[in-house]
């Protein structure tokens, strides 16, 4: 039986810089990543593939503001952004593979799976809204757009402007992972999850009400290898493994690492915030929760990386 394997693939894998933001610039390097996600299928990995959608809210966002100063568009609600964006990008992936598939000669085919994810209504994060979304404005803009917002919050954020902040609060289940479940099973490569998913809360009669947040996609890809219980978290990042000190003369790189060391890791600070810290995050709380192993690497290391040959692997 193939083993199972969850891969989140961030932001580095979708945008490579700004000089490369356009749909089609988007498209070619998801077609890089794919070759390696199919190098991987080919050495006997059922995969779900997720994917972070930063970058491409905000272009919804802005280009929304503008329909709405200049034409008096309606302004599109957050939770429909992920929504949006899970369709979009889930579609370049989705053809990716496909095309990767047929060049190969494989019998397979990639499904894009639109996700619901719940979380607390009453997380703390709710009172606490930090994770800042579009674009900057001036301190005049942002005023008005308070006025006709009275429900969202807006900061300055380092002196460059202001900007919305919106909840980040911890993802609780995933609620499609039993079809996401059956579809890879049977031998589908599925994408899910997309952007940490769309964030919604179960009420009281128990039908689902989407609300405006963003779920910290490792946080989210941790939980989903978790609920369908994956064999493997693959964790891409921009760089091919993670390293202690990292960016000082005396940096090591982590090959092997256990559980409990990487939690001993974390107490000394070696990961930034914002940064690595949330991948290892993710990894930890995927391994507490029956995971058996846990790799970090960049995209163009992954069959590399499952060959045992780079990325930090660690171990329950």
């Amino acid at each position: 039986m193939a083993k199972l394997a969850v891969i989140a693939i961030g932001g580095n894998s979708l945008i490579r810089d700004n000089m490369r933001q356009t749909v089609e610039d988007q498209y070619d390097a998801v077609c890089e990543t794919a070759k390696h996600i199919v190098g991987m299928i080919e050495q006997g990995y059922d995969v779900i593939i997720t994917h972070g959608n930063g970058p491409q809210v905000g272009f919804i966002l802005r280009r929304s503001e503008i329909a709405c100063e200049t034409a008096g568009m309606h302004s599109v609600p957050l939770v429909a952004c992920g929504a949006d964006t899970q369709g979009a990008i889930g579609y370049q992936i989705q053809q990716a593979m496909d095309n990767e598939f047929k060049k190969r000669g494989m019998d397979k085919s990639a499904i894009t799976l639109v996700t619901q994810v719940v979380v607390d209504a009453s997380d703390p994060a709710f009172t606490r809204p930090t994770k800042p979304i579009g674009s900057f404005f001036s301190q005049e803009q942002a005023e008005k757009i308070q006025k006709n917002n009275p429900d969202w919050v807006m900061v300055n954020d380092s002196g460059r402007g202001y900007r919305r902040v919106v909840a980040s609060p911890q993802p609780q289940e995933i609620v499609e992972k039993d079809v996401i479940s059956k579809l890879v099973r049977e031998g589908y490569c599925m994408i899910a999850v997309g952007g940490g998913g769309i964030p919604v809360i179960r009420q009281r009669d128990g039908s689902f009400k989407g609300v405006d947040a963003v779920i910290d996609k490792d946080f989210a890809s941790s939980l989903l290898a978790a609920q369908v219980q994956a064999d493997e978290l693959i964790i891409s990042t921009g760089v091919p493994k993670v390293y202690l000190n990292y960016g000082n003369p005396d940096e090591q790189a982590l090959d092997k690492v256990t559980l409990a060391e990487l939690k001993e890791y974390v107490k000394q600070n070696h990961f930034a915030p914002g940064s690595m810290l949330p991948k290892i995050q993710a990894v930890i709380s995927f391994l507490e929760n029956g995971g058996s192993k846990a790799i970090i690497t960049n995209p163009e290391s992954l069959e590399e990386a499952i060959a045992g040959k780079t990325g930090t692997h660690v171990y329950r």
